[in-house]
């Protein structure tokens, strides 16, 4: 167990939270001498209840809060959870070009409201394996062949996290338009390019053959470079910034799925 004090502010105390979380400790005990006014209890509840898997209210009063994390591992394969994660966030993807083809408002602001999901798998995610560096038996049980593929995972994670964020972003732009995008517009081809791209390296992970793996490395580069070449074309774009911005974050989600191929090959080396 570990018990904190109090902090100025409710997002500060959720950081203090979600640290502790991810630190692996399955009691967490919040202070506050003075007491916790209602709107800074409801904030960190609601954050909890939202973000972070497994953890759970247990005791409460005027000066405390204490959180006990009830995750049982044995059915939490780290497979499972970063395929769960991919699928959110591919579903994110999809569904936020779509509300950027329509200029479907509604959509886009469910993109936006699934980001706290994504953000419960990747906190799960970073628990797991931390816990795993320090726990071999557990690494075997999640699924880690040797400690060092934690790493790689932690990074395949956080990009997969940040993907998420431009699905965010996607929709973010969308909702600050005046009118849907021309269908015949490249930046369509660009996003399925993307989106496929990501898929593949998602595959990669479980994937043995390096030279399948290293194409889909090539491909992400390719794909990169075709949308640096949308970009400096700028026809269709041309005074349209969200337009610009979509661009960008298709670009990115290319080269992340890149350096998750690359991570991939990390993890097939022999140690």
């Amino acid at each position: 167990m570990i018990e904190c004090s109090h902090s100025e502010g409710a997002e500060n105390n959720f950081r203090v939270l979600i640290s502790n979380y991810l630190a692996g400790y399955d009691i967490i005990k919040l202070t506050c001498m003075k007491g916790f006014n209602a709107r800074d209890r409801k904030y960190i509840k609601d954050s909890v209840r939202q973000k972070l898997t497994g953890l759970e209210l247990v005791e409460e009063s005027r000066t405390e809060l204490v959180f006990q994390c009830l995750l049982n591992y044995n059915d939490l394969f780290l497979s499972r959870v970063i395929k769960n994660m991919y699928g959110l966030v591919r579903s994110m993807l999809e569904d936020s070009m779509k509300a950027f083809r329509d200029y479907n408002v509604e959509i886009a602001e469910d993109v936006i409201q699934r980001d706290d999901d994504v953000d419960r798998f990747y906190f799960l995610s970073v628990r797991q394996l931390n816990a795993a560096i320090e726990d071999i038996e557990l690494s075997e049980m999640i699924g880690i062949r040797h400690p060092q593929e934690c790493l790689e995972y932690r990074l395949i994670t956080k990009i997969i996290e940040r993907i998420g964020d431009h699905a965010v972003r996607i929709a973010v732009n969308t909702q600050r338009m005046n009118s849907a995008v021309n269908p015949d517009n490249p930046i369509f081809k660009m996003a399925e390019l993307s989106i496929n791209v990501f898929k593949s390296s998602i595959d990669s992970i479980t994937q043995e053959d390096l030279q399948t793996i290293n194409k889909t490395v090539e491909e992400a580069k390719n794909i990169s470079q075709f949308g640096i070449s949308l970009e400096s074309q700028k026809e269709e774009n041309t005074g349209n910034v969200e337009i610009s911005m979509v661009l960008e974050s298709l670009r990115r989600i290319a080269e992340y799925s890149g350096d998750i191929a690359e991570a991939s090959i990390n993890m097939n080396v022999k140690i």
